[in-house]
């Protein structure tokens, strides 16, 4: 339930954002020059009228603090919802710690075992050594020369 919240959140926290940005750039710049007036300087006039100081000012105003607002919940709720991952994964320990005490086992047991398969190994390739007929006295032939 929480992560949705955080989830739905989030969308509304990137929306705010992109308002914010076009209501900073609407705003006439002071020295009629820059972003502002390159980009929608003039269209703030013809949306909102003479006073669009006034009213983008306190737009802006509205938008910084809910920016704020949401960022800072967000911030913690997502501490909340990882406080409460390893408060679960804590509970769960003394299982992982039989899971662990059984792994160790059987990797105890199949290293028994590779060490046993290699020693037999090792007792195979000693045996055909000692037989005469692994012995190979056969003779390469010698590469001929063009």
């Amino acid at each position: 339930m929480l992560s949705l919240l955080i989830g739905i959140f989030t969308l509304i926290l990137i929306l705010i954002c992109v308002l914010l940005v076009l209501v900073i750039l609407m705003q006439r710049p002071s020295a009629d020059a820059g972003m502002g007036a390159s980009l929608a300087g003039g269209a703030a006039e013809s949306a909102f009228g003479g006073e669009t100081g006034n009213v983008l000012t306190r737009v802006c105003v509205k938008c910084i603090v809910v920016f704020f607002v949401l960022t800072f919940s967000l911030f913690l709720a997502n501490i909340y919802l990882k406080s409460t991952e390893k408060a679960s994964e804590e509970v769960s320990a003394p299982t992982m710690a039989k899971e662990l005490e059984q792994l160790a086992n059987s990797s105890e047991k199949a290293g028994e075992a590779v060490k046993k398969e290699a020693a037999d190994a090792v007792q195979k390739v000693n045996e055909t050594a000692d037989k005469p007929e692994a012995k190979s006295d056969a003779k390469v032939p010698a590469p001929q020369a063009k």
